[in-house]
């Protein structure tokens, strides 16, 4: 399902500057859209995760105009590499009570419904009136508890603690035009449309991206424990197409009035559209950089996943039973200065095989002499 560069970048690209990764005959290589232009960095800077820390560099090699497209035998990988894979998730209102519904329904999409009607009524509208971590939503809580409806999700959607998860290990990440996966025994899952903020180092973020946050609403559901079952599994985690880096004309306040869209078109005709407007969401994309970098070090960075807005009610086959994926669903991801992302739809037992590892990458710098460009 591979699209041309020029159906994945934004229509602004002439005016931004991108990095990304293909996998070439020899092995990955980095590369950079600047100009209307696509050029190899690997030989100044064999890694993307070194590029975002340095974001100087002389250009790179031209291979030729966007419009060319990717060199014959070359195919676009996701544009991250040895950053770590983080989330935050339950980040918006609605998303608080979809987690909700799914532990009150113990991942059952039928009892679903009528939860949703209840939780509404009684807490939608006051999640969207407080701060997380203010004065007010510590009142909510207790309100909340006193009438038995508090949840775990909620503490993280109106406590002063954000969730962070690892969502995929480093380097198993896939790029647009590859099949995703979802699990092969989940019977209630759905797309996750998000912005995926590039953070080097030293905590600064870079730019950003698009990610397919996988999310199998009926493990998750069962127990919170099952997040890792139910996040990380083979090709379950998209991003892509290209990093944009952030410049004078592309900021973190675009980011913050960014719309996300979501189409998902399914092999039986099914079409589903939905948005994620960041504007909504409840606590800041800096602060949720701030929570991640905590205590912790990311000599390489990280790629963190904002959380979203979209969560899917519409029925797909039965009635009460919202949606789930079906094999073969194409799922579009796209922002106005972002680009598309793409998918096919299949499970993670089918996917093609997790193989280029930290071991196998390494390896193959080795042996092209890249190791001291890392």
């Amino acid at each position: 399902m591979q699209q041309s560069l020029t159906e994945s970048l934004p229509a602004d690209q002439q005016g931004g500057q991108f990095l990304g990764r293909a996998l070439a005959p020899e092995g990955p290589v980095v590369l950079r859209i600047a100009d209307d232009t696509l050029f190899d960095l690997t030989d100044e800077v064999a890694t993307v995760a070194g590029a975002v820390a340095r974001r100087h560099f002389s250009g790179g090699r031209v291979i030729g105009p966007v419009s060319a497209g990717l060199p014959a035998g070359w195919t676009l990988l996701s544009p991250i590499d040895l950053q770590c894979v983080k989330a935050c998730g339950v980040t918006f209102a609605l998303s608080a009570i979809e987690r909700v519904i799914e532990e009150r329904a113990r991942g059952d999409a039928a009892r679903a419904g009528a939860i949703r009607a209840t939780l509404e009524e009684k807490v939608g509208s006051a999640i969207r009136a407080v701060v997380p971590g203010s004065e007010a939503a510590a009142a909510l809580k207790q309100a909340l508890i006193a009438e038995g409806m508090w949840s775990q999700y909620l503490e993280v959607a109106i406590g002063p603690d954000a969730e962070v998860f690892s969502k995929s290990p480093v380097l198993s990440t896939v790029g647009t035009g590859a099949p995703i996966g979802v699990r092969s025994d989940s019977t209630w899952n759905n797309p996750e449309p998000e912005v995926v903020l590039i953070v080097d180092p030293r905590g600064e973020i870079a730019g950003a991206t698009l990610g397919n946050d996988v999310n199998l609403r009926d493990f998750e559901g069962r127990s919170a424990l099952l997040l890792s079952k139910a996040k990380d599994n083979n090709a379950s985690c998209a991003i892509g197409p290209f990093i944009r880096l952030f410049d004078d004309g592309f900021t973190l306040d675009d980011i913050r009035k960014t719309t996300v869209e979501l189409l998902v078109e399914g092999p039986e005709g099914y079409r589903l559209e939905g948005t994620n407007a960041m504007a909504e969401i409840s606590r800041d994309p800096a602060d949720l950089v701030r929570q991640t970098m905590s205590e912790h070090h990311f000599p390489d960075g990280f790629a963190l996943f904002c959380g979203t807005l979209f969560a899917p009610t519409q029925d797909r086959d039965q009635p009460g039973k919202g949606f789930t994926h079906k094999v073969g669903d194409r799922v579009s991801i796209s922002a106005p200065r972002l680009g598309r992302l793409t998918n096919g739809v299949t499970t993670s037992r089918d996917a093609p095989p997790w193989e280029i590892g930290i071991a196998a990458f390494i390896r193959n710098l080795a042996s092209r002499g890249l190791i001291d460009r890392i």
